[in-house]
């Protein structure tokens, strides 16, 4: 009972609706979505072309294909992922925070995974949108326009991409509703093409079975032997970003519009194999290269719509991997496996997110993508890889979470077993990608993975040092400060904005910088955390006096649509308290108005932590803190997400306290005695 109330009360923010139907249709199914435009082609292409097509290979590779998604999206990812959630989120760090008291060596795989799903996010929007505009070459009128030239190709994917990733800032909701639409129009057209040609071939319908499958992955025929299943798995490249998604757009959502979409997609997978019965041996086919059923067995009147509209779909396909990347980066900084960015939340439910700097890095990553591989034949030997590792790390993940969260005892070893070998025969048959450029799609991942280890690294060595003081035992110290006029009052209000929610306790280093680094007087002192509430227009405070008139520890509980503006919120605490008489009244004798009130000046104080050059560190520790620091410094800097660019604000470095290096003790000579 207590986990279905949590599972409700963490929905409820996406309620079941057509619009949020339309939304997820948008956003979530555009990389499995466009699969039937490539998947079949690689399967015949595969197998030696056209010439080489028989029943027994289309009906046994048609089933490999529909027990592909049925098992790994259908199975896994819809009925069993989406019910392991984190408060809404979805993906694999989600999954992790749910699994990691489980053991600490989970963080691997998980590293691992993420990692992976992230560099597959950047390459995506390169390939779909490269693959869409070459695509155009088909209809006469446009390659007339560009030709042979793959430098234009090169020059509008580029100008499609950064307008992609400029128009994320307005939100998943209204991108939602202008790719919904189009989404919906795009699998309409699937299952209505592929209908046609089933009609024309009904026995098509016996790839359903999966014993055709199976006996068909072992028979001679099969020219490819197991790396056809790479091309299999083409077909579920999705699967993980819908997991990712599910913050964006709800369960409910999802479970509502899958089963619309998984029709639509088999049935287009069926009509293509279908015609490619029909078709089998026709001399007419044999001299067409790179032949994709996809395009060839439509009308030629209706080619040019159906171009136009896949170009349109593969554009949106990057959409699942864009929004499945600001969650996954969300989660990992929830899980300090990455450092805090600030996030805005442009739409209505907490889940829709957009992360300005890993926007920004995923432009920068999809642009060199496509300045270095130019076509897509050359991206897509790197597709499909890292995908594979994402799969595999969230079935380990997964069989924890079965066994150890639901109590499961013989379900999750039959599941991990299963799907671990399943998604093991694809990793191997995707390998014959990796020299083909699978190489830098792993290279990427490598190099996420890395700023993970560092950053998760460098962490390990400051929660060593990390202390929490009680602040009531610094009262009398802070009294005699503001009173002791042997030092220069630096502010009339002095605020250090904190992370930790303690009410009674405070971060050392926040204690050493007032009273060790030459002792900061003020007339008041401000503990100030901000805490991001799952309501959306939540605007409270809470503030503890410790019975003094100097010290407080605000709260402030802002809902994730209310704009962070620390500074302002501040001043309306002080107001609040000056007109109760808990706060002194702070006058000063010069001002350009007339009435100057009585509050006076404020100053913040942001800390920097740095690692002494005589701590004792191993060097391993030293690296990973300093990289750490390195990586802080790129992410950006809280005083502009908290609006502070035009306030008093002060950065400090205080030493990180570890312990320090032995020193041996000098020998004391004499005024003009030499050693």
């Amino acid at each position: 009972m207590e986990q279905k109330a949590k599972e409700a009360a963490s929905h409820a923010a996406i309620p079941v609706s057509i619009s949020a139907m339309l939304v997820t249709l948008g956003v979530v199914y555009g990389d499995i979505g466009t699969s039937p435009m490539y998947v079949t082609k690689a399967l015949v292409a595969g197998n030696g072309g056209i010439g080489s097509v028989t029943e027994e290979f289309v009906l046994g590779a048609l089933s490999l294909v529909v027990w592909t998604v049925t098992l790994l999206t259908t199975i896994k990812y819809v009925l069993i992922s989406l019910r392991a959630d984190n408060h809404g989120e979805g993906g694999i760090f989600a999954l992790y925070s749910l699994v990691k008291r489980c053991g600490k060596w989970l963080i691997i795989p998980a590293m691992l995974g993420g990692a992976a799903l992230l560099a597959d996010g950047i390459l995506t929007p390169a390939v779909t949108v490269t693959t869409a505009i070459e695509g155009l070459r088909t209809i006469p009128a446009v390659h007339a326009v560009l030709g042979d030239d793959q430098g234009r190709v090169v020059a509008i994917t580029l100008a499609i991409i950064i307008v992609l990733f400029l128009v994320q800032r307005i939100g998943t909701a209204k991108i939602g509703h202008a790719f919904g639409p189009i989404m919906t129009l795009w699998f309409l057209f699937l299952g209505g093409t592929g209908l046609f040609f089933v009609f024309q071939h009904p026995a098509v319908l016996l790839c359903l079975n999966p014993v055709r499958g199976i006996a068909f992955l072992l028979s001679p025929n099969n020219h490819a032997g197991i790396m056809i299943l790479g091309s299999c798995f083409l077909a579920t490249t999705g699967a993980e970003a819908l997991y990712s998604d599910m913050g964006h757009v709800g369960r409910g959502n999802i479970y509502a519009t899958w089963p619309f979409v998984k029709c639509c997609l088999l049935l287009s997978y069926m009509g293509q194999g279908a015609w490619l019965i029909n078709n089998a041996g026709n001399p007419e086919l044999m001299g067409i290269a790179d032949l994709n059923p996809f395009y060839q067995m439509l009308a030629p009147g209706l080619r040019p719509f159906a171009v136009g509209l896949s170009t349109i779909a593969a554009i949106i396909a990057s959409q699942a991997l864009i929004t499945g990347a600001f969650s996954l980066v969300s989660e990992a900084s929830r899980l300090d496996l990455m450092p805090h960015m600030q996030v805005f939340y442009p739409a209505e439910t907490k889940g829709q997110l957009y992360i300005p700097m890993v926007n920004n890095v995923m432009l920068v990553g999809c642009i060199i993508v496509v300045l270095l591989f130019q076509s897509s034949a050359h991206m897509e030997a790197a597709y499909g890889l890292a995908i594979t590792l994402t799969m595999m790390c969230t079935t380990l993940l997964l069989f924890f979470y079965l066994h150890e969260e639901r109590k499961l005892k013989v379900a999750p070893w039959i599941f991990v077993v299963f799907f671990l070998m399943l998604e093991g025969f694809f990793f191997v048959s995707s390998l014959t990608k990796f020299f083909h450029g699978g190489y830098f799609t792993i290279l990427m991942a490598a190099l996420i993975m890395g700023v993970m280890v560092c950053w998760y690294n460098g962490t390990a060595v400051e929660q060593r040092q990390f202390t929490l003081l009680p602040l009531r035992s610094y009262l009398p110290q802070l009294k005699r400060l503001r009173d002791d006029d042997r030092y220069e009052r630096m502010s009339d209000n002095i605020v250090y904005l904190t992370k930790d929610t303690h009410t009674d306790y405070i971060d050392r280093d926040i204690v050493y910088s007032i009273l060790d680094k030459h002792p900061k007087r003020a007339r008041a002192w401000w503990f100030v955390n901000v805490e991001t509430m799952d309501e959306p227009y939540t605007f409270a405070y809470s503030v503890e006096t410790f019975d003094t008139d100097y010290v407080f520890r605000v709260h402030l509980y802002l809902g994730y649509k209310v704009n962070q503006r620390v500074n302002a919120y501040l001043r309306q605490v002080v107001q609040d308290l000056a007109a109760t008489g808990e706060l002194p009244a702070q006058k000063h004798d010069y001002s350009v108005y007339k009435d100057p009130g009585n509050i006076g000046t404020f100053k913040f104080v942001m800390i920097r932590k740095l690692l002494a050059p005589e701590s004792d560190v191993e060097p391993s520790e030293r690296t990973a803190i300093t990289l750490k620091y390195i990586i802080r410094r790129a992410a950006g800097t809280p005083a502009r997400w908290y609006g502070l660019e035009n306030s008093n604000v002060s950065f400090e470095y205080v030493p990180l306290f570890t312990k320090f290096k032995a020193v041996n003790k000098m020998q004391r000579l004499a005024p003009n005695e030499r050693p």
